[in-house]
C-alpha cells in the first residue's frame, strides 16, 4: 500500500497515534508534481462524490424547471449538518420538487452537528431522513429522474438512468473509461466508485479549471456547480466545519467524504488535490490540508490561518487541560511553482 505517516499525536510528549495516508497533487497537464505515499491508491470517492452528482442534476436543468433558489440547488452537492437553516432549505427543496421525506432511501438520523442534535433530543424529536447529510443528494436525484421523464422507483440502484448519467459525467471529469471505474454501496445506499487518487485530484482540478473539459454541457454543469459551492459554503457544510472555510475561499472548490477522503483544486494555481486518510479519521483533515497549503507557499494566508483554527492541533482532555498536540510530519514530493 505503501502509505506514509501523515500526522502524529503526542500525549505528554509521548506518540501515541499516527495516521497514515496518502496525497497527490497534480497540475494542468495531469501530472502528478506531489506525492505522498501512493498517488495510485484506488480510493472510494465516498461525499467528495456529491459535486459529480450533481452534474447530470444541473445539467438536465432541474433548477430551472423546479425553481430552486441557490441555497436549494446547493443542497444537492451538500454534506449538511442538519442544522436550522439547513433544514428550512430541505424542506423547501422537498416541496418545490413533490417528494414526500419517506420516498428517501437515506435512513432516519440526528444531525451531524451536536448542537442542532442536542436540540432535537430535549425536545424529544424523533430521527428523521431530512436530517441525513445526503438527503439533499438523494432529492436532487429524485428531481434528476422526474426531469428524466423516469420513475423515481430504485433511483439509487446502479441500472436507474440517473445513477448512469452521474457515472457518465464521473469518467468525463475524472478521464477514466467506465469499465476501468470499481463499484460499491455508499453509506447512503446509492453507488459510489472508485479511481485511482491521481484521478480523483484530476476531478478537482476539472472543477477548478472547467475549461479543461471537452464536453460544453458537462463543463458549463461544473462551473455553476463551483460557484454554488463558492456563494453557499455554509449550506455545503456547516458551521466551523472544513469545507465551510475552505469554500469561503473564492479560489478554492473543496469537499470531503467518510472514511478519511478529502479533495480540492485551486483554480489560479491550476491544481488538484486528492488525499486519503488511511485509519479512516476526519479530524486530520483541517491541519493536513494547511499543511499542503503551506508547503506548497499558497497565496491566501488567512484561508491557512483559518484551517490552523478548527485543526485543534492542541489536544485538551475532559477537564480542558491542555495533555498533547498534534503534528503533521509529512513532505510533499515533488516541484514547486515555477521552478
Amino acid at each position: 500500500m505503501n502509505e506514509e505517516i501523515l500526522v502524529n499525536d503526542y500525549r505528554n510528549g509521548i506518540l501515541e497515534n499516527i495516521h497514515p495516508g496518502h496525497i497527490c497533487g497534480i497540475d494542468a497537464n495531469e501530472e502528478v508534481k506531489y506525492t505522498v505515499g501512493n498517488a495510485r491508491h484506488l480510493t472510494f470517492l465516498r461525499s467528495a462524490f456529491k459535486p459529480i452528482q450533481a452534474i447530470p442534476v444541473i445539467a438536465h436543468k432541474v433548477q430551472e424547471h423546479f425553481k430552486l433558489t441557490n441555497r436549494e440547488t446547493a443542497l444537492i452537492a451538500a454534506s449538511h449538518r442538519g442544522e436550522d437553516f439547513h433544514l428550512e432549505e430541505l424542506k423547501k427543496l422537498m416541496d418545490k420538487i413533490g417528494v414526500a421525506e419517506d420516498e428517501l432511501l437515506c435512513h432516519p438520523t440526528y444531525p451531524l452537528n451536536p448542537g442542532a442534535k442536542d436540540a432535537m433530543l430535549k425536545d424529544n424529536q424523533p430521527k428523521r431522513r431530512l436530517c441525513h447529510n445526503c438527503s439533499g443528494k438523494h432529492l436532487g436525484m429524485i428531481a434528476l429522474a422526474k426531469v428524466l421523464g423516469v420513475s423515481t422507483e430504485g433511483y439509487y440502484e446502479p441500472e436507474h438512468p440517473a445513477q448512469q448519467e452521474i457515472l457518465k459525467a464521473l469518467s468525463t471529469v475524472s478521464g477514466c473509461n467506465i469499465a476501468e471505474i470499481s463499484i460499491g454501496v455508499d453509506g447512503c445506499g446509492v453507488p459510489v466508485y472508485a479511481l485511482p487518487l491521481q484521478s480523483i485530484a484530476n476531478v478537482y482540478l476539472r472543477f477548478a479549471r472547467p475549461e479543461l473539459i471537452a464536453d460544453q454541457t458537462i463543463r458549463e454543469a461544473v462551473v455553476a456547480i463551483s460557484s454554488l459551492m463558492n456563494e453557499n459554503p455554509e449550506i455545503i457544510s456547516g458551521t466551523d466545519a472544513i469545507c465551510t472555510n475552505l469554500l469561503m475561499d473564492k479560489n478554492i472548490v473543496a469537499k470531503g467524504g467518510a472514511q478519511g477522503v478529502y479533495c480540492f483544486g485551486l483554480k489560479d494555481e491550476k491544481f488538484g488535490f486528492a488525499l486519503k486518510v488511511m485509519d479512516g479519521t476526519e479530524e486530520q483533515w483541517p491541519l493536513i490540508v494547511a499543511t499542503i497549503l503551506e508547503q506548497i507557499d499558497y497565496k491566501n494566508k488567512q484561508t491557512i490561518q483559518r484551517l490552523y483554527q478548527i485543526s485543534h492541533k492542541d489536544i485538551y482532555n475532559d477537564n480542558d487541560k491542555l495533555v498533547g498536540n498534534k503534528e503533521a510530519v509529512f513532505h510533499l514530493a515533488g516541484i514547486k511553482w515555477g521552478v
